[in-house]
């Protein structure tokens, strides 16, 4: 079938539709003697793969069950879904035939499908490319930049026509015409010339105002909490952004499964426009647990209950439990638990409050410690980046060592910060996480007075397809108080799948307070790298090399020992995250804490 429409018909040859009738007959399958043969001679590459992937005959190859009646619809469809495919690559005088026993599909009539199909035969003539001549699209809002693929000389691929048409159109909405739109169209294909004219008209509207905010579905959260987390902004210009952005705190609220903003088609008085709000409320409750193996720090197993929608209110409560080191060498397990409380849309939308509770018992090689903590607080998101949170908290400690029995009881003041650009959190490629605590602490009785420190930093860069370049900067320091006068929990230790993979879990720390107890450090230095790449769909390999240092005084990088680890290792990649699996062994340092081969097994990248 011959496609050289000259007249300004794009838009509407491509949307060509071609009516499909079902077919009744023998339904017989069609069997393995069936035959489709592929031709696109004069084809670049990439225009016959775009060809192949467009082809609905193809993707009946796989389906076992496909009968004749199934192939036949499929030769018939293929006609739009091929010219479709010469159009987005900009071939405005292709060729198309599709033969079923040597007969054109498109001759066929619906009843007289043949019952048996022995062999179809597709053949594409593409033709010349065509690139743009006339292309303009407008007007274009204030400050809004043209299409850089959809210009004169360019070639005149049907995306980019198209691409051009919703950049101009958003333009105008981002600006507060909520209602632009594409107005009267002139495309043109010149066969002789091998050009495609195109001009498109956008007819702005009038600036638009927010109006109602009106809501649908049964959700047992009242509709005055409901507002209050959504902030929708009745009363202010038309923007995209604040209306996602209302949008985005109602699905953080987590008491939602689905959340549908729909614009009303005709604005009101005053050029407003209501906005509809559609949701589905969320299962109450939900459950989760993880693991993780490590060949010296052994099993950790973790846990959690969420309630999502506590008292009615959006609110959250969760409680979560985590028992590590089973099987380890190092001591008896370790046990925590914690439970959290979240309120969303608090002093304004962006704005939440928390409060949790956690008690932890850890029995380690050179000490063990109970220990419970209690913290509130607020946490404001600044922007769909950076996260800030500020809290106040009361801790009390007892350690059991070398020294004997002491206690630690401090009111802390945490302020932290989240800034976080990565383009998928589970397993990123591009992008830095950085992840900054300041937390001034006060003393009570022999416990000393100062502030702890922690800066978690990570960088991806992805290189072709395959690499991905993984880099890990943590940086940490207590000021103030001496070692022996610091909180256990505020110290800092390096070794383990957290720190240095290949060097046992908290091997280095220092001897401050007495030559035969080791406790952990006022300073930390981490470093680690990773060349992370995939082999295929389902699996990578990553290379890494980690390093730490630990030193008594408050100053990173002065008086203190280093260690190092390497290894290789394998990702799984799942809809959850990859399963990771680490090999690792030591690889340098001062302090000679371990030997041999160590595993790790967890869910997740490294970092």
């Amino acid at each position: 079938m011959r496609r050289q429409d000259r007249g300004r018909g794009l838009a509407r040859a491509a949307g060509l539709t071609l009516t499909l009738a079902l077919a009744v007959g023998a339904g017989h399958r069609a069997g393995a003697e069936d035959k489709i043969a592929f031709n696109t001679p004069g084809a670049p590459k990439d225009l016959t793969n775009a060809l192949k992937n467009a082809s609905v005959l193809l993707s009946t190859q796989s389906d076992k069950d496909t009968n004749a009646q199934d192939v036949f619809a499929a030769a018939r469809a293929d006609y739009a879904k091929l010219l479709g495919a010469l159009y987005s690559q900009g071939y405005y005088s292709g060729v198309i035939h599709i033969t079923v026993n040597g007969k054109e599909a498109a001759s066929i009539a619906p009843l007289d499908a043949p019952s048996t199909i022995r062999q179809v035969v597709v053949t594409v003539q593409p033709g010349p490319r065509f690139t743009f001549g006339t292309a303009q699209v407008g007007p274009m809002a204030p400050g809004a930049k043209p299409s850089k693929e959809f210009a004169p000389g360019q070639p005149a691929m049907s995306g980019a026509l198209q691409g051009a048409v919703d950049n101009a159109v958003t333009g105008w909405r981002d600006a507060g015409h909520a209602k632009a739109e594409a107005g009267d169209s002139r495309v043109i294909a010149d066969h002789t010339t091998r050009k495609l004219n195109a001009t498109v008209a956008i007819v702005p509207g009038p600036k638009v105002t927010f109006g109602k905010f009106s809501l649908s579905g049964k959700t047992s959260v009242s509709e005055a909490r409901i507002r209050q987390i959504a902030g929708f902004p009745t009363g202010q210009t038309f923007d995209p952004k604040k209306e996602q952005k209302s949008a985005d705190r109602l699905r953080q609220a987590g008491a939602f499964s689905s959340v549908a903003m729909t614009e009303s088609q005709a604005l009101g008085p005053g050029d407003t426009m209501a906005v509809n709000t559609a949701l589905v409320e969320a299962k109450r409750h939900r459950i989760g647990f993880g693991a993780e193996l490590a060949s010296i720090e052994g099993l950790t197993v973790t846990g959690f209950w969420l309630n999502r929608n506590f008292l009615n209110d959006a609110q959250q409560l969760r409680f979560d439990g985590k028992i590590s080191g089973l099987g380890g060498q190092d001591g008896s397990p370790d046990y925590s638990l914690k439970l959290r409380f979240d309120r969303p849309g608090v002093i304004n939308p962006d704005s939440s409050l928390y409060a949790q509770i956690q008690t932890e018992y850890l029995d380690q090689t050179d000490y063990e410690e109970a220990l419970a903590n209690t913290e509130v607080g607020l946490k404001r998101e600044l922007n769909d980046r950076l996260t800030a949170t500020a809290g106040i908290g009361y801790g009390v400690s007892r350690v059991t060592d070398t020294t004997g029995v002491r206690w630690f009881h401090d009111i802390n003041f945490p302020i932290g910060a989240i800034y976080d650009t990565r383009d998928n959190k589970l397993n990123p490629h591009n992008g830095f996480y950085v992840d900054g605590l300041v937390k001034p602490f006060v003393g009570f009785g022999t416990t000393g007075t100062g502030g702890q420190i922690k800066v978690d930093a990570r960088a991806y860069h992805r290189i072709g397809s395959k690499v991905t370049l993984a880099g890990r900067l943590q940086v940490g320091s207590v000021v103030g108080s001496s070692v022996a006068d610091t909180p256990r929990d505020f110290l800092f230790y390096s070794g383990g799948g957290g720190t240095v993979r290949g060097q046992p879990y908290q091997s280095l720390g220092v001897y401050a307070v007495s030559p035969t107890q080791r406790t952990g450090g006022r300073s930390f230095i981490g470093l680690s790298g990773e060349v992370r790449t995939q082999v295929s769909a389902s699996f990578g390999v990553v290379a890494f090399y980690d390093a730490g240092y630990v030193s008594a005084d408050s100053l990173p990088g002065s008086g203190g020992l280093w260690q190092g680890g390497a290894g290789i290792g394998i990702r799984y990649y799942t809809g959850i995250g990859p399963l990771r699996l680490d090999l690792a062994v030591p690889a340098g340092g001062d302090a000679d804490t371990g030997k041999g081969l160590q595993v790790y097994i967890g869910i997740g990248q490294a970092f």
